[in-house]
């Protein structure tokens, strides 16, 4: 299973840019994009743009994302106070 990150253009170097993953800057090749332009959202997976989305697919994507890691450490809590978690 791949998973893939939006992440905001913050600046790009021919095909080469810097986005930001939750306010982190990492870098993302852009060679299988086309027209991308700072400020724009992609989906990065593995350090390649995959394509390019709007603005509320990547909030809505980020939205589920932290409900994934509330969940997550909603559950690390209860396994701390009750043992092993059974899935």
């Amino acid at each position: 299973m791949c998973l893939s990150i939006p992440a905001q253009v913050i600046s790009i170097d021919g095909q080469i840019a810097e986005v930001s993953v939750g306010g982190t800057l990492v870098k993302a090749n852009l060679s299988l994009v086309d027209n991308i332009k700072t400020g724009e959202y992609i989906l990065l997976h593995a350090g390649f743009a995959l394509q390019k989305i709007n603005e509320e697919e990547a909030a809505e994507t980020l939205d589920i994302f932290k409900e994934f890691n509330e969940l997550n450490l909603e559950m690390d809590s209860e396994e701390k106070l009750f043992g092993k978690r059974i899935v």
